[in-house]
């Protein structure tokens, strides 16, 4: 065996001894940063901090935030990657927002219904209700 192939090999046995510790890590992120949502998705006013959306395991919690007008909105991700929040229609974005920060906007002065999705991954959406 060549000695390319040997460092390759151990490679490889490094990367499946890795592969369950990243995994088990995933997994205690889950349970220790627990998303301000219910399980079924419901809508709520404001989570016990004030007035905040959580990004966890790629999806908005709550899916949808009531707020009153100009109300400042928090918007923590504790994913690891990059999210932002943008508003459908432009009336508000954070702009990127790194794994394990937050940012914050200001809720539109119109009421009405605002839909928002993740710049970053499409799927991601949810919607803040001004009132």
């Amino acid at each position: 065996m060549s000695p390319n192939t040997s460092i390759a090999g151990r490679n490889r046995l490094w990367l499946l001894a890795v592969i369950p510790v990243i995994a088990a890590l995933a997994a205690v992120a889950t349970f220790a940063f627990p998303s301000s949502s219910s399980s079924s998705g419901g809508s709520t006013s404001a989570s016990a901090t004030g007035h905040e959306i959580t990004i966890l395991n790629f999806s908005f919690g709550p899916s949808t935030l009531t707020v009153a007008p100009g109300t400042v909105v928090t918007v923590a991700n504790h994913d690891g990657t990059t999210h932002t929040l943008t508003a459908n229609a432009g009336a508000f974005d954070t702009g990127d927002i790194n794994g394990g920060s937050s940012a914050t906007f200001t809720a539109p002065t119109k009421p009405g219904t605002y839909g928002y999705h993740c710049g970053i991954h499409q799927y991601m959406h949810g919607a803040l209700k001004v009132t």
